[in-house]
This record gives structure tokens, sequence and C-alpha cells, in this order.
């Protein structure tokens, strides 16, 4: 049986608009990056990678999505605790609960920074995140 289903604008705009209320549960949610290995899905506990730096959404996290793309309104920076190669995001909301995992890198991936290689102390800003729930 193959599987390739093809949604709707609407059904993807509301999938994406309950990823944003996920998001807003319990406060301002944050983006955690890690070294190591991505865990096989967003519900496998983090394992032995490091935490290198949070940033934190705002409290209303977006304000409108368009056909399943959601673009997420201010994320405030911070600075890195730890050295190391940013190889994965995982997305918590306000109450510290696991939405999704986000693949980081330079080119191409869920994240892209000039470098993802952080060094201890460095800033960690992200300019602008879009997350998009494919219609094919």
């Amino acid at each position: 049986m193959a599987a390739d289903p093809r949604l709707a604008n609407a059904a993807a705009a509301t999938a994406v608009d309950a990823i944003g209320a996920l998001i807003d549960t319990g406060g301002a949610g944050t983006l955690v990056f890690y070294d190591g290995t991505i865990p096989t899905n967003a519900d496998e506990a983090i394992g032995a990678q490091v935490p290198l730096s949070t940033v934190t959404f705002s409290a209303t996290s977006y304000t409108s999505s368009s056909n399943g793309t959601a673009t997420f309104d201010t994320i405030t920076g911070s600075t890195a605790g730890a050295a190391g190669t940013a190889e994965f995001a995982r997305m918590l909301n306000g109450s510290a609960a696991t939405v999704m995992d986000l693949v980081v890198g330079t080119s191409g991936e869920d994240v892209n920074f000039n470098s993802n290689i952080f060094s201890e102390g460095a800033s960690v800003d992200v300019t602008s995140l879009v997350v998009v729930v494919p219609k094919t």
C-alpha cells in the first residue's frame, strides 16, 4: 500500500495551528539545541546528548498560518551554556512537554545557522523559524 497523503489547505492549516497551540500551552515555549544524534522520534527521551543553548518563544508563538505554514514571532536569543556542534533542537511548550524535534545544520535543514558549532558563552540567535505541514 502506498503512503502518499495529500492534505487540503484547510487540513494543513489546522495541523500547523495545533502545533502552535501546543507550543503556547503553559506559557512561552522553548527551543533547546543539543549535540549528538537526534532521537528516533520526539517521544524518545534525551540520552547522553548535551544541551548547548535554549532560546525562548514569545508568549504567543505565532499569530497566524497560511496553507500549513506557520512563521513564528519573536524568539529571544541566549548564550550557549556549553560548547559543541548543534545537531538537533527539541521544541518544548511552556510546561516543558515535547512538541517536536528539528534537525539543525548549516543548509537545507529545519534550523540553519551560519555555523552550528557553538562556543560556550557565544550568542545564539534564531532570527526566524517557519514550520510547514506538507500538503503532499
